[in-house]
């Protein structure tokens, strides 16, 4: 352990907390820059919200929001609205501190005046979510699910899901919210670190019983019942991959920033928490991400009146200590010395199936509940330990490929990967989602100056001028007063004024106000996906030209 930093070359650099240290120039960390701040509560809600105005259907995994203080009057209008709409209305909502962890500040409200009584919203944001009243219920218990997601890449992008996760239960039995029970917190808050305190809290020695259980537990349970487990985990890994998509945008701005290109410096992996609630109908819903989820693998045990002892927990224990290790299998840096040295096969001889791919409605990639038990190992693959990345579905065909022979060394005597590739597996079946990517490349190539975040009057100029989006309609000093207008309202609101500019939310706004503009007829998602298309090709051909000057 280095407190301050280590200086000399490593392999893998383990952070603690965040990516902080600048003065990595090689192998791998285990954060991303901006990460922190990319998962914050309303970071996260305005991400999803932007994602919702392109593609409404698709999520719908994300309860509505409302971020305060600045929404306060749209939130009040647009609930009053409803409620004279459907006057049998009668909603819940959640409140949750925007830098909140561990269930620290979050309140149930049944209306929004109650907000003001609070007092410290002008100090504190925060966001304001529909609470959803009919969960699904185990032993008349509310819970919630935390599944650990690996992002081993940004670019390409490259996801792993555990197929193990850790299930939360509240400590009282649920009811629906009423006046009397909203501040019941052991009813509806799941959180470990609220519940933990409650003297209904059971930890068990079981992983399938207690006040926290893995989620095998649950599918099985569910499974018996009749449900369609297969389904569910579809379900969940559209919503993890749906999600990360959201979220890459941003990250790649905080990592050109932090990392430029051209520049030496490492390559970066996070462990993420997803936290995911399960409705009455099994549709799961997204709470949160969390940046830093705890990997304790014990609990603290009162052994007297204020002595307490930290004893194991199996269930932490069986769930996190295998994300970690797969994790470190996955991320090996020597994997790719001993991959190179394997003889390589020709394609004729390789493995039966192994560039097949199947669409996700098809296979689930756990194949059944017999593959999440921990019991049962699941069904061999060529390259289940040895070559992870073989099994993304972009790998061309007669491609070198190891042999299908036990693993060698230290590996041999590990289980196979608890860690599951969801992307580029089923890239085919969500590329069209990823429009926000292509903005936000937009945006990083006109930023100008390396290391910066936002982008100035002159660079958002220069990138009207260059894909040729003025015109008599639309002149230069209108592009000037869209810019100040927009940046102007996105700084006031944001909370890092160390930079002056337009920040990426700001300049997909402007993105999405000149497609509106200029493809008027068509749904919104078409009309950003058009104009993206007209400036990369307008871009490509100046990029062209000017090769040719410089032939020339």
């Amino acid at each position: 352990q280095f407190p301050f930093g280590r200086r000399l070359p490593c392999d893998i650099y383990w952070h603690g907390v965040s990516f902080h240290d600048n003065n990595i120039f090689s192998g791998q960390v285990n954060k991303f820059p901006g990460m922190m701040e990319t998962v914050r509560k309303i970071t996260l809600s305005r991400a999803m919200r932007t994602m919702q105005d392109l593609f409404p259907l698709e999520y719908n995994f994300y309860p509505r929001s409302w971020i305060l203080p600045e929404e306060l009057p749209l939130f009040v209008a647009e609930v009053q609205m409803m409620k004279d709409n459907n006057p049998s209305w009668k909603p819940t909502f959640i409140v949750k501190p925007d830098g909140g962890c561990q269930g620290d500040g979050i309140y149930l409200i049944k209306d929004p005046s109650d907000i003001r009584l609070t007092g410290s919203i002008q100090s504190r944001p925060a966001v304001v979510q529909e609470y959803i009243c009919k969960p699904l219920l185990v032993d008349k218990l509310k819970f919630d699910i935390r599944l650990y997601v690996l992002l081993k890449s940004l670019e390409p992008l490259e996801i792993y899901i555990a197929k193990d996760g850790l299930s939360r239960f509240c400590t009282e039995p649920y009811q629906e919210p009423t006046l009397k029970n909203l501040h019941q917190v052991f009813m509806h808050l799941t959180n470990y670190s609220l519940n933990i305190h409650s003297g209904n809290f059971i930890h068990s020695a079981s992983v399938n019983t207690g006040s926290k259980r893995t989620f095998s537990s649950i599918l099985y349970r569910l499974s018996s019942r009749g449900a369609d487990v297969k389904k569910l985990w579809s379900d969940i890994i559209s919503l993890v991959i749906k999600t990360i998509i959201a979220l890459t945008p941003e990250l790649k701005v905080y990592y050109q920033s932090d990392i430029p290109a051209g520049k030496p410096g490492p390559t970066c992996f996070q462990i993420l928490g997803f936290d995911i609630l399960l409705m009455k109908n099994l549709k799961p819903m997204l709470l949160e991400v969390n940046a830093n989820p705890s990997m304790r693998i014990e609990h603290e045990q009162e052994l007297s009146p204020g002595v307490f002892e930290n004893v194991p927990s199996p269930v932490d224990e069986e769930v996190k200590v295998a994300v970690i290790r797969d994790t470190l299998r996955l991320v090996d840096p020597q994997k790719k010395k001993r991959r190179d040295s394997h003889v390589t096969v020709p394609p004729e001889q390789q493995w039966p199936g192994a560039h097949e791919q199947p669409g996700l409605q098809e296979v689930s990639p756990w194949q059944g509940l017999d593959e999440m038990s921990c019991e049962v190992p699941p069904k061999p693959t060529p390259c289940s330990i040895v070559c992870c990345r073989c099994q993304s579905s972009e790998q061309a065909p007669g491609a070198s490929q190891e042999l299908p022979d036990a693993p060698q060394g230290p590996e041999a005597a590990l289980p196979s990967l608890c860690l599951k590739q969801v992307f580029p597996k089923y890239a085919k079946q969500f590329s069209y989602l990823r429009l926000v990517d292509r903005v936000a490349a937009l945006f990083i190539r006109f930023l100008g100056v390396k290391g910066t975040t936002k982008l100035g009057p002159t660079g958002f100029r220069t990138f009207i001028r260059n894909c040729k989006l003025s015109n008599s309609n639309f002149s230069m000093a209108a592009v000037d007063i869209l810019y100040i207008d927009i940046t102007r309202r996105w700084n006031s609101m944001g909370i890092d004024h160390k930079e002056s500019g337009m920040c990426l939310q700001a300049f997909v706004e402007a993105f999405f106000c000149l497609a509106q503009k200029k493809y008027k007829s068509l749904p919104l998602h078409e009309q950003v996906a058009s104009l993206i298309e007209l400036c990369e090709c307008r871009l490509a051909a100046l990029h062209g030209k000017r090769l040719v000057w410089g032939c020339g």
